[in-house]
């Protein structure tokens, strides 16, 4: 994963074209790059969020921002009881304990 101005990017082999293909994740805008090498690779994609950006200005439009950090999240009544009980068990609010064991489970995607 790469990261630049608050956007994160996933880049990819693409064996058949000899390129990597990345593109921006967490936002609805499609935001592209390909390049020949790694170091091409972050060169391209600080360079499309860089075009991004001035294309949204130019025109007169808030870019979309990455993520915000607060999702809603639907659960059984009884799923909600077993976290609360969890994280009292622990000492710990239920978001500190939400946070944590999502931050564990998803080290991996980074």
């Amino acid at each position: 994963m790469l990261k630049y101005k608050g956007y994160t990017a996933r880049v990819e082999l693409d064996e058949e074209a000899g390129v990597l293909h990345g593109e921006v994740i967490g936002t609805r805008d499609v935001i592209t790059f390909q390049a020949d090498s790694a170091k091409n690779a972050i060169a391209e994609f600080r360079a499309s969020v860089d075009d991004y950006l001035d294309f949204c200005a130019e025109r007169g439009e808030a870019p979309e921002k990455p993520l915000s950090g607060q999702f809603l999240v639907r659960a059984t009544p009884e799923l909600h009881r077993r976290v609360h009980v969890a994280a009292n068990a622990e000492g710990i609010s239920v978001n500190a304990w939400l946070t944590r064991t999502l931050e564990e489970d998803t080290k991996e995607f980074g």
